[in-house]
């Protein structure tokens, strides 16, 4: 539908957002391997048609193997969702489940009871075996081991993680909760926000140092967007034409200036960065028994 031109200095026209301007792609990734995942979907569907024209015994092999497969997409998918968000961080823990590997077994299986339910253990074997490993070939293994940043120890690495986790769970709800309204511009406008608070998240990552000082942006102010952004959705379906949604947007607007100022203010406050260097300095050293006196 055709929308009127307009601008900050238009007549009737919107302040302009004083948060910093982000393009619609900012931040983000095409899916990976999105086509080939989509496919796992369609290609069990013949077996489901086939299996009723069999006898019982291969009907329910035939059923089994579709369910068998059908599982392995499924789990195929959270995998590779998983391995490309483990990808985009810096700081980031192995998942605790190898979903593509579980796949690579469960394409195996299913494949090869497929291939028993006509009647040839051979065929079984064969199919079980280059299913597994073509699987395995297309989509790779899991994330096998956690992953931080060099100088730094492993638990301000699993420190930073855990709450970088947590904070991705409050955006997750976030995007959840707008998605109910299926209004375009409100995606849009919550993605530019999601966007920078995953500067913040990376800036993180690089210097674990910044977490104490991110702690309150990432859990706490998190935490009551989620809550706000649930509470407007539900107003928002109840009454679209009140006041609720430019409240909400003010909101975003805040929140995202707020963020961009702090993760700005964690790359140019090289003072804070001193300080805590000499801090850990004089830890260490405390620690080696090397005192003032000495």
């Amino acid at each position: 539908m055709a929308q009127r031109y307009g601008g900050e200095h238009s007549p009737g026209g919107q302040p302009k957002n004083t948060a910093p301007t982000r393009r619609p792609f900012d931040g983000k990734e095409p899916a990976r391997s999105a086509g080939r995942v989509n496919f796992l979907f369609l290609a069990p569907l013949p077996l489901a048609v086939r299996a009723f024209f069999q006898d019982p015994a291969g009907l329910a092999m035939t059923l089994a193997a579709f369910g068998l497969l059908i599982g392995s997409a499924w789990l195929t998918r959270d995998g590779v969702i998983a391995h490309q968000a483990y990808d985009a961080r810096k700081i980031a823990r192995r998942p605790a489940l190898p979903r593509k590997l579980f796949g690579s077994v469960l394409m195996g299986a299913g494949l090869g009871l497929a291939g028993f339910a006509g009647g040839s253990v051979i065929n079984a074997a064969i199919f079980a075996v280059l299913g597994a490993a073509l699987h395995l070939a297309a989509f790779g293994p899991d994330p096998l081991r956690n992953k931080g940043v060099e100088g730094i120890d492993e638990f301000q690495t699993d420190r930073v993680a855990r709450a970088v986790g947590e904070a991705e769970k409050h955006l997750t709800a976030m995007r959840d909760a707008i998605a109910r309204t299926r209004d375009r511009h409100l995606d849009a406008r919550l993605d530019q926000f999601i966007t920078t608070a995953r500067d913040m998240f990376r800036t993180v990552e690089n210097d674990p140092r910044d977490l104490t000082a991110a702690r309150k942006f990432m859990g706490v102010y998190l935490l009551g967007a989620r809550d706000a952004t649930t509470k407007f959705v539900d107003i928002y379906l109840r009454d679209p034409h009140g006041g609720a949604r430019a409240d909400y947007e003010v909101l975003l607007d805040d929140l995202e200036a707020n963020f961009a100022a702090k993760t700005q203010q964690f790359l140019t406050d090289d003072r804070s960065d001193l300080d805590v260097e000499i801090e850990v300095l004089r830890e260490r050293l405390a620690r080696e028994g090397v005192t003032a006196n000495e």
